[in-house]
Parts: C-alpha cells; structure tokens; sequence
C-alpha cells in the first residue's frame, strides 16, 4: 500500500534503525519510544491488524512471535520480561493500520495499562 508508513520502511523508502529482518517480517526500533527497549516487529505482508488475522496470514503471525521471542533474547529482556503488545482500532489507539507488534522492556510496567 503507497500510502501506508511501515509497508515505506518496509521498502526503505522512508529509513528506519533496523533490529531484524527476513523475507516474512521486520523489526525496528521505535523513533519514540516508551521504555529503554522499544522494537516494532512487522510482517511484510500488508495486514491492516489482529482482526485481519485468518487461515491465509497466520502462519506469518506465528512466525514473528518466533522472531519477537530471538530478539528479546538478544536485547536482553527475557529474564525480567517484556511486554508484547499490538493496538487495534480507534479505541485501542492503533496509529498506523498495518499489523504491528510492540516489544517493550527495560523498566517495570505498572497494571492495568493506561
């Protein structure tokens, strides 16, 4: 999609600080980010969110839980944990209409989450 930011990163056109990257997905660190350790893990494939998610693109889904799983490990984060999180919709306060997933840690979060 021409008009959607992560699908640009995704193709260079608009620069990122790359974390990760294979033919499914990719994953950057965030430009402003909400704790030491904040990535964003996107798939390649345009998604618009985790209520698109269907028998066709969830393996894809399965797979950056993969790569969130690696990359927590080389930030660092497993043994005090992170955070996981993807917003949907307007309620949920999704910014950018392309699946994403956000992998925070670093510092302890408070619950229930603002």
């Amino acid at each position: 999609m021409d008009d959607c930011l992560f699908c640009r990163i995704i193709s260079g056109e608009v620069p990122s600080n790359k974390v990760y990257e294979d033919s499914l997905c990719y994953a950057f660190r965030d430009i402003n980010p909400q704790a030491p350790t904040h990535i964003l893990v996107i798939p390649k494939q345009h998604i618009e969110s985790v209520s698109d998610i269907n028998s066709e693109n969830s393996a894809v889904v399965a797979h950056i839980f993969e790569v969130i799983a690696k990359i927590a490990k080389d930030e660092g984060l497993t043994e005090k944990g992170y955070r996981v999180v993807s917003n949907i919709g307007e309620y949920g306060q999704q910014s950018v209409k392309h699946l994403h997933f956000h992998v925070i840690g670093g510092r302890q979060f408070g619950w229930p989450p603002g």
